[in-house]
C-alpha cells in the first residue's frame, strides 16, 4: 500500500488535500417516510445542505447551493447508473482491457495483478478523470433524472489500520478512485442530485462476477471477508455518509451459493446497524435480494424494528435462454408481470426500487459476459445450446438500429419504467459504454427511444392491466 501511494502523482495528492477537507462537515438530516405513509401522505424532514467540496481545479461547488430533501417513498427515484467508473467492467470500457495487450487481464483484480503498478495507476487515474465529468451530473440533471447510484470497490475505500482488526492490504488492486469519488459528490450536490452509494466489491468477490473486481470464485462468506466488509461499510457512512442519500451495503451477493446464503441475512441486519450505529437515522440503508427473489425477504428489517430501509432489485432479461428466446411482446409482458411482483412486496415491506435494468434484449454486447466470453443470442457462448440468431443490429453501435428496433426500444424503457414506477422508483443501467448502445442512457437520448423528459410517455398504458 505505502508503495502506492508513493507512486501517485502530485494531480491526485494535489485532489485528495482539496477533497477530504469536505468528509465530515456535515451529516445529512434526513428519514424515510414510514410505512404507513406508502400512499405519499407523510412528509420527510428537512435536510441539512451538503458542504461544499473542492473539484480538482481548486474551485468549489457554490458554496450557497443547497440539495432540497427528497421524499422517499413519495417523491419517485428516476436515475442512473454511473457504471464502469470507479469499478472497472470489461464489457462497458473494452479499450482499456484491450490496451493491455493481454488476454489474461479479465477484470479489475487482474489489471492490478498482471501489469506493473505504476503504469495500471497511471491509466487508471485518467479513467478516473475522464470517463465521467461535471459535464455528465449536468447532462443527467437536464435529462430530468434526480439520483445517481455510484459503485466503488472495497479496495478503493482508505481504511486504515486504526480502523479495523483485519488486513487493510488491498493487493493486487489499485487504489486511488477515494478522491475522485468525493469529486463526484461535490458536483452531484452542485447540480441537485442524489446519491446512492453502492459498495460493489467486496473481499473476496460476493458473486464471483468481473463486476464484483474478480471473475472466478465467490469466496465473500470465507474467513474475515464479511466482518471486514462490515468495516467497510462502517468506515464509509462515517467519513461520507453526510454526503450521500442512501448506502447500499452490498451489490448482488450471490444468494444462489450455499455459503453466502447461509451468511447474507446477517450480514444486511449487521449492515443496518453499523450504519445507524454511525450515522444515526439520517442515511438511509440499501439492501438487494441476493438473487434470491423478494418474497424471500417478506417482513425482513421492517418498521418498526428498521427505519429507512430500501430494497434494490435488479431486472434484467437476457441472462436465460428461456429470457432471450421470448418475443419482444413478451419482454414487455415480462416487465410487467415484474411490476405486479414488486408492487406487492412493497406495499406490506421495504420501499423498493428497481436499480439496475437496461433496454437490451440480447447478450451480445461486446464481453458482457466476460472478457473473451461470447454470446448466447448468437451461440458464440458455448457449444450446444440454442440459439437465436445474429447480434448485427442489436448493440454496438446505434448507427446500425433499425427505425423498428428504436420504436421497439422506446416501448421496451416504458414499460421497465413503469415497474419503477409503480414503487419507488428506478435506476437505468448504465449512463455510457463505449460500445453497447443499447444499454446507454445517454446514447438512448441522443437517439430518441430515452425521451429527453422521463415522465414523457408514448405508450402511457403500456402495463395498465398489471
Amino acid at each position: 500500500m505505502m508503495l502506492l501511494l508513493s507512486l501517485c502523482s502530485l494531480r491526485t495528492l494535489l485532489l485528495l488535500l482539496l477533497t477530504l477537507t469536505s468528509v465530515g462537515h456535515s451529516k445529512q438530516q434526513c428519514r424515510l417516510v414510514l410505512q404507513s405513509n406508502f400512499n405519499g401522505n407523510g412528509e420527510g424532514d428537512p435536510q441539512v445542505p451538503l458542504s461544499a467540496t473542492p473539484t480538482s481545479s481548486g474551485s468549489t461547488a457554490s458554496a450557497s447551493a443547497t440539495l432540497a430533501p427528497f421524499n422517499y417513498g413519495k417523491d419517485i427515484i428516476r436515475g442512473v447508473n454511473l457504471g464502469g467508473w470507479f469499478v472497472l467492467e470489461p464489457w462497458i470500457t473494452p479499450s482499456i482491457f484491450e490496451d493491455t495487450n493481454n488476454s489474461d487481464i479479465i477484470d479489475e483484480y487482474t489489471f492490478g495483478q498482471l501489469q506493473d503498478s505504476e503504469h495500471a495507476l497511471s491509466i487508471l487515474q485518467d479513467h478516473w478523470e475522464t470517463w465521467i465529468t461535471e459535464d455528465d451530473f449536468a447532462a443527467i440533471k437536464a435529462a430530468g433524472l434526480n439520483h445517481v447510484r455510484m459503485q466503488i470497490g472495497y479496495w478503493s475505500v482508505p481504511i486504515t489500520s486504526t480502523d479495523t482488526n483485519y488486513t487493510t492490504s488491498v493487493d493486487p488492486y489499485i487504489p486511488g478512485a477515494w478522491p475522485y469519488l468525493l469529486q463526484a459528490l461535490g458536483w452531484a450536490k452542485k447540480h441537485g442530485i442524489h446519491v446512492i452509494l453502492d459498495l460493489h466489491g467486496a473481499p473476496g468477490s460476493q458473486n464471483g462476477y468481473d463486476n464484483s473486481g474478480q471473475r472466478g470464485s465467490a469466496n465473500w462468506a470465507q474467513g474475515s471477508n464479511v466482518a471486514r466488509t462490515l468495516d467497510i461499510v462502517r468506515f464509509i457512512a462515517d467519513q461520507i455518509g453526510g454526503m450521500i442519500d442512501v448506502l447500499e451495503l452490498l451489490n448482488e451477493p450471490g444468494g444462489y451459493q450455499a455459503d453466502i446464503a447461509a451468511v447474507i441475512a446477517d450480514y444486511w441486519q449487521d449492515g443496518y446497524n453499523v450504519v445507524r450505529n454511525v450515522s444515526g437515522p439520517s442515511l438511509k440503508v440499501m439492501i438487494g435480494d441476493a438473487f434470491l427473489g423478494v418474497a424471500s425477504w417478506d417482513g425482513f428489517l421492517t418498521s418498526p424494528d428498521a427505519q429507512g430501509v430500501l430494497m434494490d432489485y435488479h431486472e434484467y432479461q437476457i441472462f436465460n435462454y428461456d429470457q432471450l428466446e421470448m418475443s419482444q411482446d413478451e419482454h414487455l409482458n415480462y416487465s410487467c408481470s415484474v411490476l405486479s411482483t414488486l408492487r406487492s412486496y412493497a406495499k406490506s415491506n421495504l420501499y423498493t426500487v428497481s436499480g439496475e435494468w437496461s433496454n437490451a434484449i440480447t447478450d451480445c454486447a461486446k464481453w458482457l459476459n466476460g472478457r473473451g466470453v461470447g454470446a448466447r443470442w448468437d451461440g458464440t457462448w458455448q457449444d450446444g445450446q440454442p440459439t437465436f440468431g445474429s447480434c448485427d443490429g442489436y448493440t454496438g453501435d446505434s448507427s446500425s438500429f433499425s427505425d423498428d428496433y428504436k420504436t421497439f426500444l422506446r416501448k421496451y424503457f416504458e414499460s421497465q419504467i413503469a415497474i419503477g414506477e409503480a414503487v419507488q422508483g428506478w435506476i437505468f443501467w448504465t449512463w455510457k459504454a463505449e460500445n453497447a448502445d443499447d444499454w446507454s442512457y445517454q446514447k438512448g437520448l441522443e437517439g430518441g427511444w430515452i425521451p429527453k423528459d422521463p415522465t414523457d410517455r408514448l405508450y402511457p398504458n403500456i402495463c395498465s392491466d398489471s
